[in-house]
């Protein structure tokens, strides 16, 4: 991204999600892909991901949840966001989003139909969502 305007995302674990390790993961390489990274770490509340992005003008929210209670976490976020007058940002979530081992599509479009523009299931490498981001944020 040389030559522009290092794009600023904001990356967290929604919820009473513990889990770090990923969330450093996913900053590091976030970071290295050439975007500025706003980490509010782990235990975040939807409240927290909003006003980062507000107060650093935010390209993307990117929501991690391993511990399986994205739905309820993430449940009116799009909503939350259009409210606070940032209706139009895109919303990432990843993870173990639900409870116990079920099948990803009816997942993917349950949180899609939430107000998410990109979804992705446990596993999914780093290089998707910032290939995704490129493309959603006209880089590619």
């Amino acid at each position: 991204m040389e030559g522009r305007e290092r794009k600023t995302l904001v990356l967290g674990v929604i919820g009473a999600d513990v889990h770090a390790v990923g969330n450093r993961i996913l900053d590091y390489a976030f970071t290295q892909a050439g975007f500025k990274v706003v980490n509010i770490g782990v235990m975040a509340s939807q409240e927290e991901f909003i006003q980062a992005a507000i107060e650093t003008s935010a390209a993307a929210i990117l929501v991690s949840s391993l511990y399986g209670h994205g739905e309820m976490d993430c449940r009116g976020m799009r909503e939350k966001c259009q409210e606070a007058g940032i209706g139009d940002i895109l919303l990432y979530v990843g993870g173990n989003l639900v409870v116990g081992k079920q099948d990803f599509g009816p997942v993917e479009k349950l949180f899609r139909k939430m107000g998410f523009d990109r979804v992705y299931p446990p596993g999914t490498m780093p290089e998707e969502p910032i290939a995704d981001l490129r493309r959603d944020l006209g880089l590619a």
